[in-house]
């Protein structure tokens, strides 16, 4: 189910321009385009779309299903260490299930998330609430497009499909489906031991598969600022700290830098109860584990 590619090598050492980045996200293994297609379709034909959870994270659109978990409803979303055990909607999945157990790895919990076009994660950090237990992330993308993105250490990165992708969820990281279709991913939480060692053992990008940010220039950040006031004084001040929010995605912000933007966007307003509550909303999501 899992091949290595020959060009993985020589892709470790012409790992992106910055290393960070491959600190974060990075390819660890090609799949079988047949058996990728097999779940592909499994996940699609579910009869559930699944839940909006973690509402603080995102603008909406964002929608999770379990297949592990540990009370079996596939709509019991939240993550949580422990020992999980199939949903009703795995059981329903039998070539996704197949795949999960050919890992040989100890799951934390495995969701299917979907992304819909124009949705963003918001810049946060996860595992925050867990435990101090090493974890990691894995990401197999079924269905993608080239707008879906992966934003983190000042980088957009592609999680393009055919391969498993490791993500350090720890670390400040966003989402966007800028024009869709839907993205849906196979997500799985898992526990570090030996079995997950070999698996992540030659993580590597590709050429294209991150692309650096701009910084932003000081006329930028005005003309952004400028128009974020603009729209809240027409009474449209949620479009206006969404404006701001979706700078992350479109340059190479400082850590929370969005939020400082919206928090500077309600202090120069005389809001200075709004600009608290953006600075507890960055302290909130961007929490250390």
């Amino acid at each position: 189910m899992m091949t290595t590619s020959p060009a993985a090598a020589t892709a470790v050492q012409a790992s992106p321009r910055r290393p960070e980045v491959l600190g974060q996200v990075a390819r660890l293994v090609d799949l079988e385009e047949s058996t990728v297609e097999q779940m592909r379709a499994e996940a699609l034909g579910a009869p559930t779309r699944g839940v909006v959870a973690y509402g603080e994270y995102q603008s909406g659109g964002w929608w999770t299903t379990s297949l592990l978990n540990h009370s079996g409803d596939p709509h019991d979303v939240v993550i949580g260490d422990g020992r999980p055990r199939p949903t009703s909607l795995l059981d329903e999945m039998p070539a996704t299930a197949r795949f999960l157990d050919s890992l040989g790895l100890d799951f934390m919990y495995v969701r299917l998330a979907r992304l819909e076009p124009h949705s963003y994660l918001w810049e946060h950090r996860d595992y925050a609430e867990l435990r101090d237990t090493g974890r990691h992330r894995l990401h197999i993308p079924l269905v993608t497009n080239p707008s879906a993105v992966l934003v983190t250490a000042g980088a957009r990165v592609h999680m393009a499909a055919g391969a498993l992708w490791r993500l350090t969820p720890s670390q400040a990281h966003g989402v966007c489906n800028t024009t869709g279709p839907d993205r849906l991913h196979l997500i799985a939480d898992v526990y570090a031991d030996d079995a997950y060692q070999t698996l992540a053992a030659r993580p590597h990008l590709r050429d294209g598969d991150a692309t650096d940010l701009p910084e932003m220039t000081e006329a930028e950040r005005d003309g952004l600022l400028e128009k974020a006031v603009q729209l809240a004084e027409l009474g449209f001040t949620g479009a206006a700290e969404q404006t701001l929010l979706r700078a992350f995605y479109t340059y190479a912000l400082p850590e929370g830098g969005a939020y400082d933007l919206i928090a500077e966007l309600h202090t120069a307003r005389g809001r200075d109860g709004d600009a608290h509550r953006w600075r507890e909303a960055k302290a909130h999501l961007l929490a250390r584990p």
